[in-house]
């Protein structure tokens, strides 16, 4: 199943009185936008609707008690939830290969949950609501030598690989995650689980912003010295089909008009995966003789251009 895109279209078939062609489509607010004040109940449906179709099968694989999903038909899709309290480990999933067209990943995003300790867990206190929806008590990182914040990300990477697996090519990843202060450090964390996953092959297509919309407070301050988090985030990746890097693909609805741009990138990848295979010789030669790759090449040295590509 194709992710879903906004009903845009590149098209351009009407012409203005001059003669002029004139782009297709309407003046709208009603539009899907990147930041809200809310709950993740209150976010989510706009991500489901801006980025998956009806229908489509999607796994949930830590699901709690279906915080997300609490103003959502879960009957419009092929819904399959599970979580670490069934048994189902979302770094270990019970599904085939490429068996489903979207993953959504809520896995604790603090490093307080990977203490060896289970009383100083983030689990306490003021965060008691917090462990009750996401955690069993239980969570370890799987490797002894990572730990605090590096445990927290193993996490990602590890239930990353995973949801890779058993996601179709173009398949939607949709990923919830906070960036934390660990250790006196920032940590912004949802700029590793991009990086990372762009390595296992995603491509970070959306990012939502959400902000709590009540106050957050401290048991204990001396003195501050970095801003209290009040935002987390919604990643929205696309598997990258075999053959295609990120930055080229294009995901779009069947039929549905490319952009020129894209189209004009889409060549240039093309004929770069084939000058890959050539010699340095053989990739001056022909690249005097293109066109399309020759304002590329004289911005860069010979050497430089074949590091490059």
């Amino acid at each position: 199943m194709t992710p879903r895109q906004p009903d845009l279209d590149y098209g351009l078939e009407e012409r203005t009185p001059s003669g002029r062609k004139r782009p297709d489509g309407v003046a709208t607010t009603n539009l899907v936008v990147s930041a809200y004040v809310g709950t993740n109940a209150d976010i989510f449906p706009n991500v489901l609707a801006l980025h998956v179709d009806d229908g489509a099968r999607i796994a949930d694989v830590t699901y709690g008690k279906g915080v997300f999903w609490k103003k959502i038909d879960t009957g419009k899709y092929d819904f399959h939830p599970s979580d670490i309290a069934d048994g189902t480990d979302c770094r270990n999933l019970p599904y085939d290969n490429e068996s489903f067209d979207c993953v959504v990943f809520d896995p604790p995003y603090m490093e307080g949950f990977f203490r060896n300790n289970g009383a100083m867990k983030a689990g306490a206190g003021t965060h008691n609501t917090f462990r009750d929806h996401y955690s069993n008590g239980h969570e370890s990182p799987r490797n002894g030598d990572r730990k605090w914040h590096a445990a927290v990300v193993e996490l990602y990477e590890d239930g990353g690989r995973e949801a890779h697996r058993v996601l179709k090519e173009n398949g939607v990843f949709v990923v919830k995650c906070q960036d934390e202060v660990s250790a006196n450090r920032q940590n912004l964390t949802h700029v590793e689980i991009i990086n990372s996953y762009s390595r296992t092959g995603f491509f970070c297509k959306d990012l939502f912003v959400v902000v709590r919309p009540n106050k957050p407070g401290m048991s204990r301050v001396l003195k501050q010295v970095h801003a209290r988090k009040n935002h987390s985030y919604f990643l929205v990746f696309i598997k990258i089909p075999k053959g295609f890097s990120g930055s080229i693909l294009n995901v779009r609805q069947p039929g549905s008009a490319l952009h020129p741009m894209t189209a004009w990138r889409s060549a240039v990848a093309i004929q770069v995966r084939t000058y890959r295979r050539l010699s340095a010789a053989g990739i001056f030669v022909i690249g005097c003789l293109n066109p399309i790759l020759r304002s590329r090449i004289r911005a860069t040295s010979w050497v430089q251009y074949v590091m490059l590509i």
